[in-house]
């Protein structure tokens, strides 16, 4: 056991950011297996353009922290032989509109292997993709792929929304025999929250009760979380107590506290960046009403960003959901 293994916080719980915390996890992980090791463009000396693996070349070298070449299908498909040496690489894609020209290599061979081989061949790969908008980037570095590889069968997809979530899952990823595309809401890099480092993390593929309340329940994840957090907030001012609920996984869904909820609230708003049509919140709409349909006393609502292109920077505050966009909806909900 390492030196750096032995060492225990002097308190179980502090304070940082949802990056930070993605940053400590990492670490933890690389400490407790010789095997984990990080691959993307600008990863290593430059430590990532959000600082994600600040210092972890210089602490762990340059064999397991390596700047790859600007080619994404190139270091996915390094990735897939590494998994074959015995590796763990955790991949990071510098923005998510830079994931398509490894698209390919995601959805045709590292989410198939493992099936394919009947179950002989294991693919332990974390695709780390930061999503979403709110930071005034450039075209092609705010978009919401989740869903696009929520449907493709093979592939596990999680996406945390607070820095401790961002710590304990992505070790629970990189420790996992099975993909996994980790969403990270960049916007959110900066979020500051209380990490637990000792105590037992809650599985990795199960939704969370955030906030309860009575009249109406909020569903959402990553980026959106603290959107419905802020909105519920606010609606408690208006006299309306309404439950707000992390996904925190998005294939496998786990929507049992969701039907819990909505069983007693009866009113469902889900909300997320992503454009409405063929979003996430179309497939939770539909379980929500196969399972709840009698308990229900509105429709179940969605808010979401536009079926558009992402739009330049001056005009995303219109495109994403806020807060009055999300109280809108509640208040329609309720209204029914």
């Amino acid at each position: 056991m390492s030196e750096r293994q032995q060492s225990k916080p002097e308190t179980s719980t502090v304070k940082m950011p949802l990056g930070k915390g993605l940053n400590a996890g990492l670490r933890a992980a690389m400490e407790a297996d010789d095997k984990v090791m990080i691959m993307g463009e600008d990863v290593g000396k430059l430590g990532g353009v959000f600082r994600i693996t600040d210092g972890l070349q210089k602490d762990f070298g340059e064999s397991r922290v390596i700047d790859a070449p600007l080619s994404e299908s190139g270091i996915l498909g390094t990735a897939i032989g590494l998994t074959f040496r015995g590796y763990r690489p955790v991949l990071e894609i510098q923005f998510d509109g830079f994931v398509y020209p490894a698209y390919d290599q995601i959805v045709s061979q590292v989410a198939k292997l493992h099936f394919r081989s009947s179950g002989k061949v294991k693919m332990p790969i974390v695709i780390r993709i930061p999503f979403g908008g709110g930071i005034g980037a450039v075209e092609h570095h705010s978009e919401s792929p989740e869903a696009q590889f929520a449907l493709t069968a093979g592939l596990k997809v999680v996406s945390c929304s607070n820095a401790n979530d961002a710590y304990w899952m992505i070790q629970q990823a990189i420790a996992s025999d099975d993909p996994i595309v980790f969403m990270e809401p960049k916007r959110r890099y900066w979020d500051q929250g209380e990490v637990d480092l000792t105590s037992d993390p809650i599985p990795l593929h199960t939704s969370r009760v955030l906030r309860e309340g009575t009249d109406a329940t909020l569903i959402a994840y990553g980026p959106m979380v603290k959107t419905c957090l802020e909105s519920a907030d606010a609606a408690a001012e208006e006299g309306n107590s309404i439950e707000v609920i992390d996904l925190r996984t998005l294939s496998p869904l786990d929507l049992d506290p969701v039907f819990e909820s909505v069983r007693r609230t009866g009113h469902a708003i889900v909300v997320h960046e992503a454009a409405q049509t063929l979003g996430l919140g179309a497939e939770i709409s539909a379980r929500i009403t196969e399972k709840c349909f009698y308990a229900l006393e509105a429709p179940v609502l969605r808010v979401t960003g536009y079926d558009l292109p992402y739009p330049p920077s001056r005009a995303e505050e219109e495109f994403l959901p806020g807060l009055d966009r999300v109280l809108e909806a509640v208040d329609r909900s309720l209204a029914y």
